[in-house]
């Protein structure tokens, strides 16, 4: 199983990006999903969380201005960036559970990463 994470960039302020996490290889389906992130010289942050139903959360410096989102079929995890301020800058990674069989156990897997830069 592989999680390839992109959409990253360099945006001005108050831009948007739309980051995808694409599950490849053996995959069955796909379970909760979470977009975390790292700021030079800053411990790994959770920026949003989806579950299998759809029910999601937030940090409170994203609400209002980041969602997260999933298309099963796809067995792809998203997130809206908007309003994007240079506080955002940081390297987003993808969390997902994936099930690689219907009967197995499914296991969290992380994508590399893909680098967000907000210039002002």
């Amino acid at each position: 199983v592989q999680l390839q994470a992109s959409g990253g960039g360099l945006v001005q302020a108050g831009g948007s990006l739309r980051l995808s996490c694409a599950a490849s290889g053996s995959v069955f389906s796909i379970g909760g999903a979470a977009w975390y992130r790292r700021a030079p010289g800053e411990q790994r942050d959770m920026v949003a969380t989806i579950t299998t139903e759809g029910r999601t959360n937030y940090a409170d410096s994203v609400k209002g201005r980041f969602t997260i989102s999933r298309d099963n079929a796809k067995n792809t995890v998203y997130l809206q960036m908007n309003n994007l301020k240079p506080e955002d800058t940081a390297v987003y990674y993808c969390d997902v559970n994936v099930r690689s069989r219907p009967v197995s156990q499914a296991y969290n897997y992380w994508g590399r990463g893909t680098q967000v830069t907000v210039s002002s």
